[in-house]
């Protein structure tokens, strides 16, 4: 059931300085805001650019603005069908455990249905308990036995370079 009040829509160009605040809050909550360089120009070329490399939703509580959600698409080689991998979701403190969350999740969990994904997948970082215990009341799962792995920055120039 969705949230009395609360819209989910779909990102537009103009929302690109609100997705910039949003991610930047995410990041101070994560402790990691030396990461968050995205400018808005570069939330405008990821989401609308030609070709959109991302999707974004707003949600909405009352007509204010309280969270995002950001997806994209890869690949599931093994089930040989997409899946929508869910880069980050938000909502401002002050809004959480009103159903918001759960309300984001759903309607990414039709869209991921509907473009045929084979399954959702997202990362948390392992000391947020708040959020791990909200994904398995979702039904989620740990990937057991896997890690991330990432090459960035110098690691990843030097690769290309060689």
């Amino acid at each position: 059931m969705t949230p009395p009040g609360l819209l989910l829509r779909d990102a537009a160009p103009g929302d690109a300085p609100l997705l910039a605040r949003f991610v930047r809050a995410l990041a101070a909550y994560e402790r990691l805001e030396h990461e968050a360089v995205g400018t808005e120009e570069d939330f405008r070329r990821l989401l609308f650019g030609t070709p959109p490399r991302a999707e974004a939703l707003i949600a909405e509580s009352g007509g204010a603005p309280v969270g995002f959600a950001l997806w994209y698409y890869a690949v599931s080689t093994f089930l040989a069908k997409p899946s929508l991998y869910v880069e980050d979701v938000f909502v401002e403190p002050a809004h959480r455990g009103r159903g918001i969350g759960r309300a984001i999740f759903r309607d990414l969990a039709r869209r991921a249905l509907a473009a045929g994904c084979g399954r959702m997948e997202w990362s948390v970082l392992d000391w947020n308990a708040p959020a791990i215990a909200f994904y398995r009341s979702l039904g989620a799962r740990p990937r057991e036995g896997w890690t991330l792995q990432r090459l960035s920055g110098p690691a990843l120039a030097a690769l290309a370079a060689a």
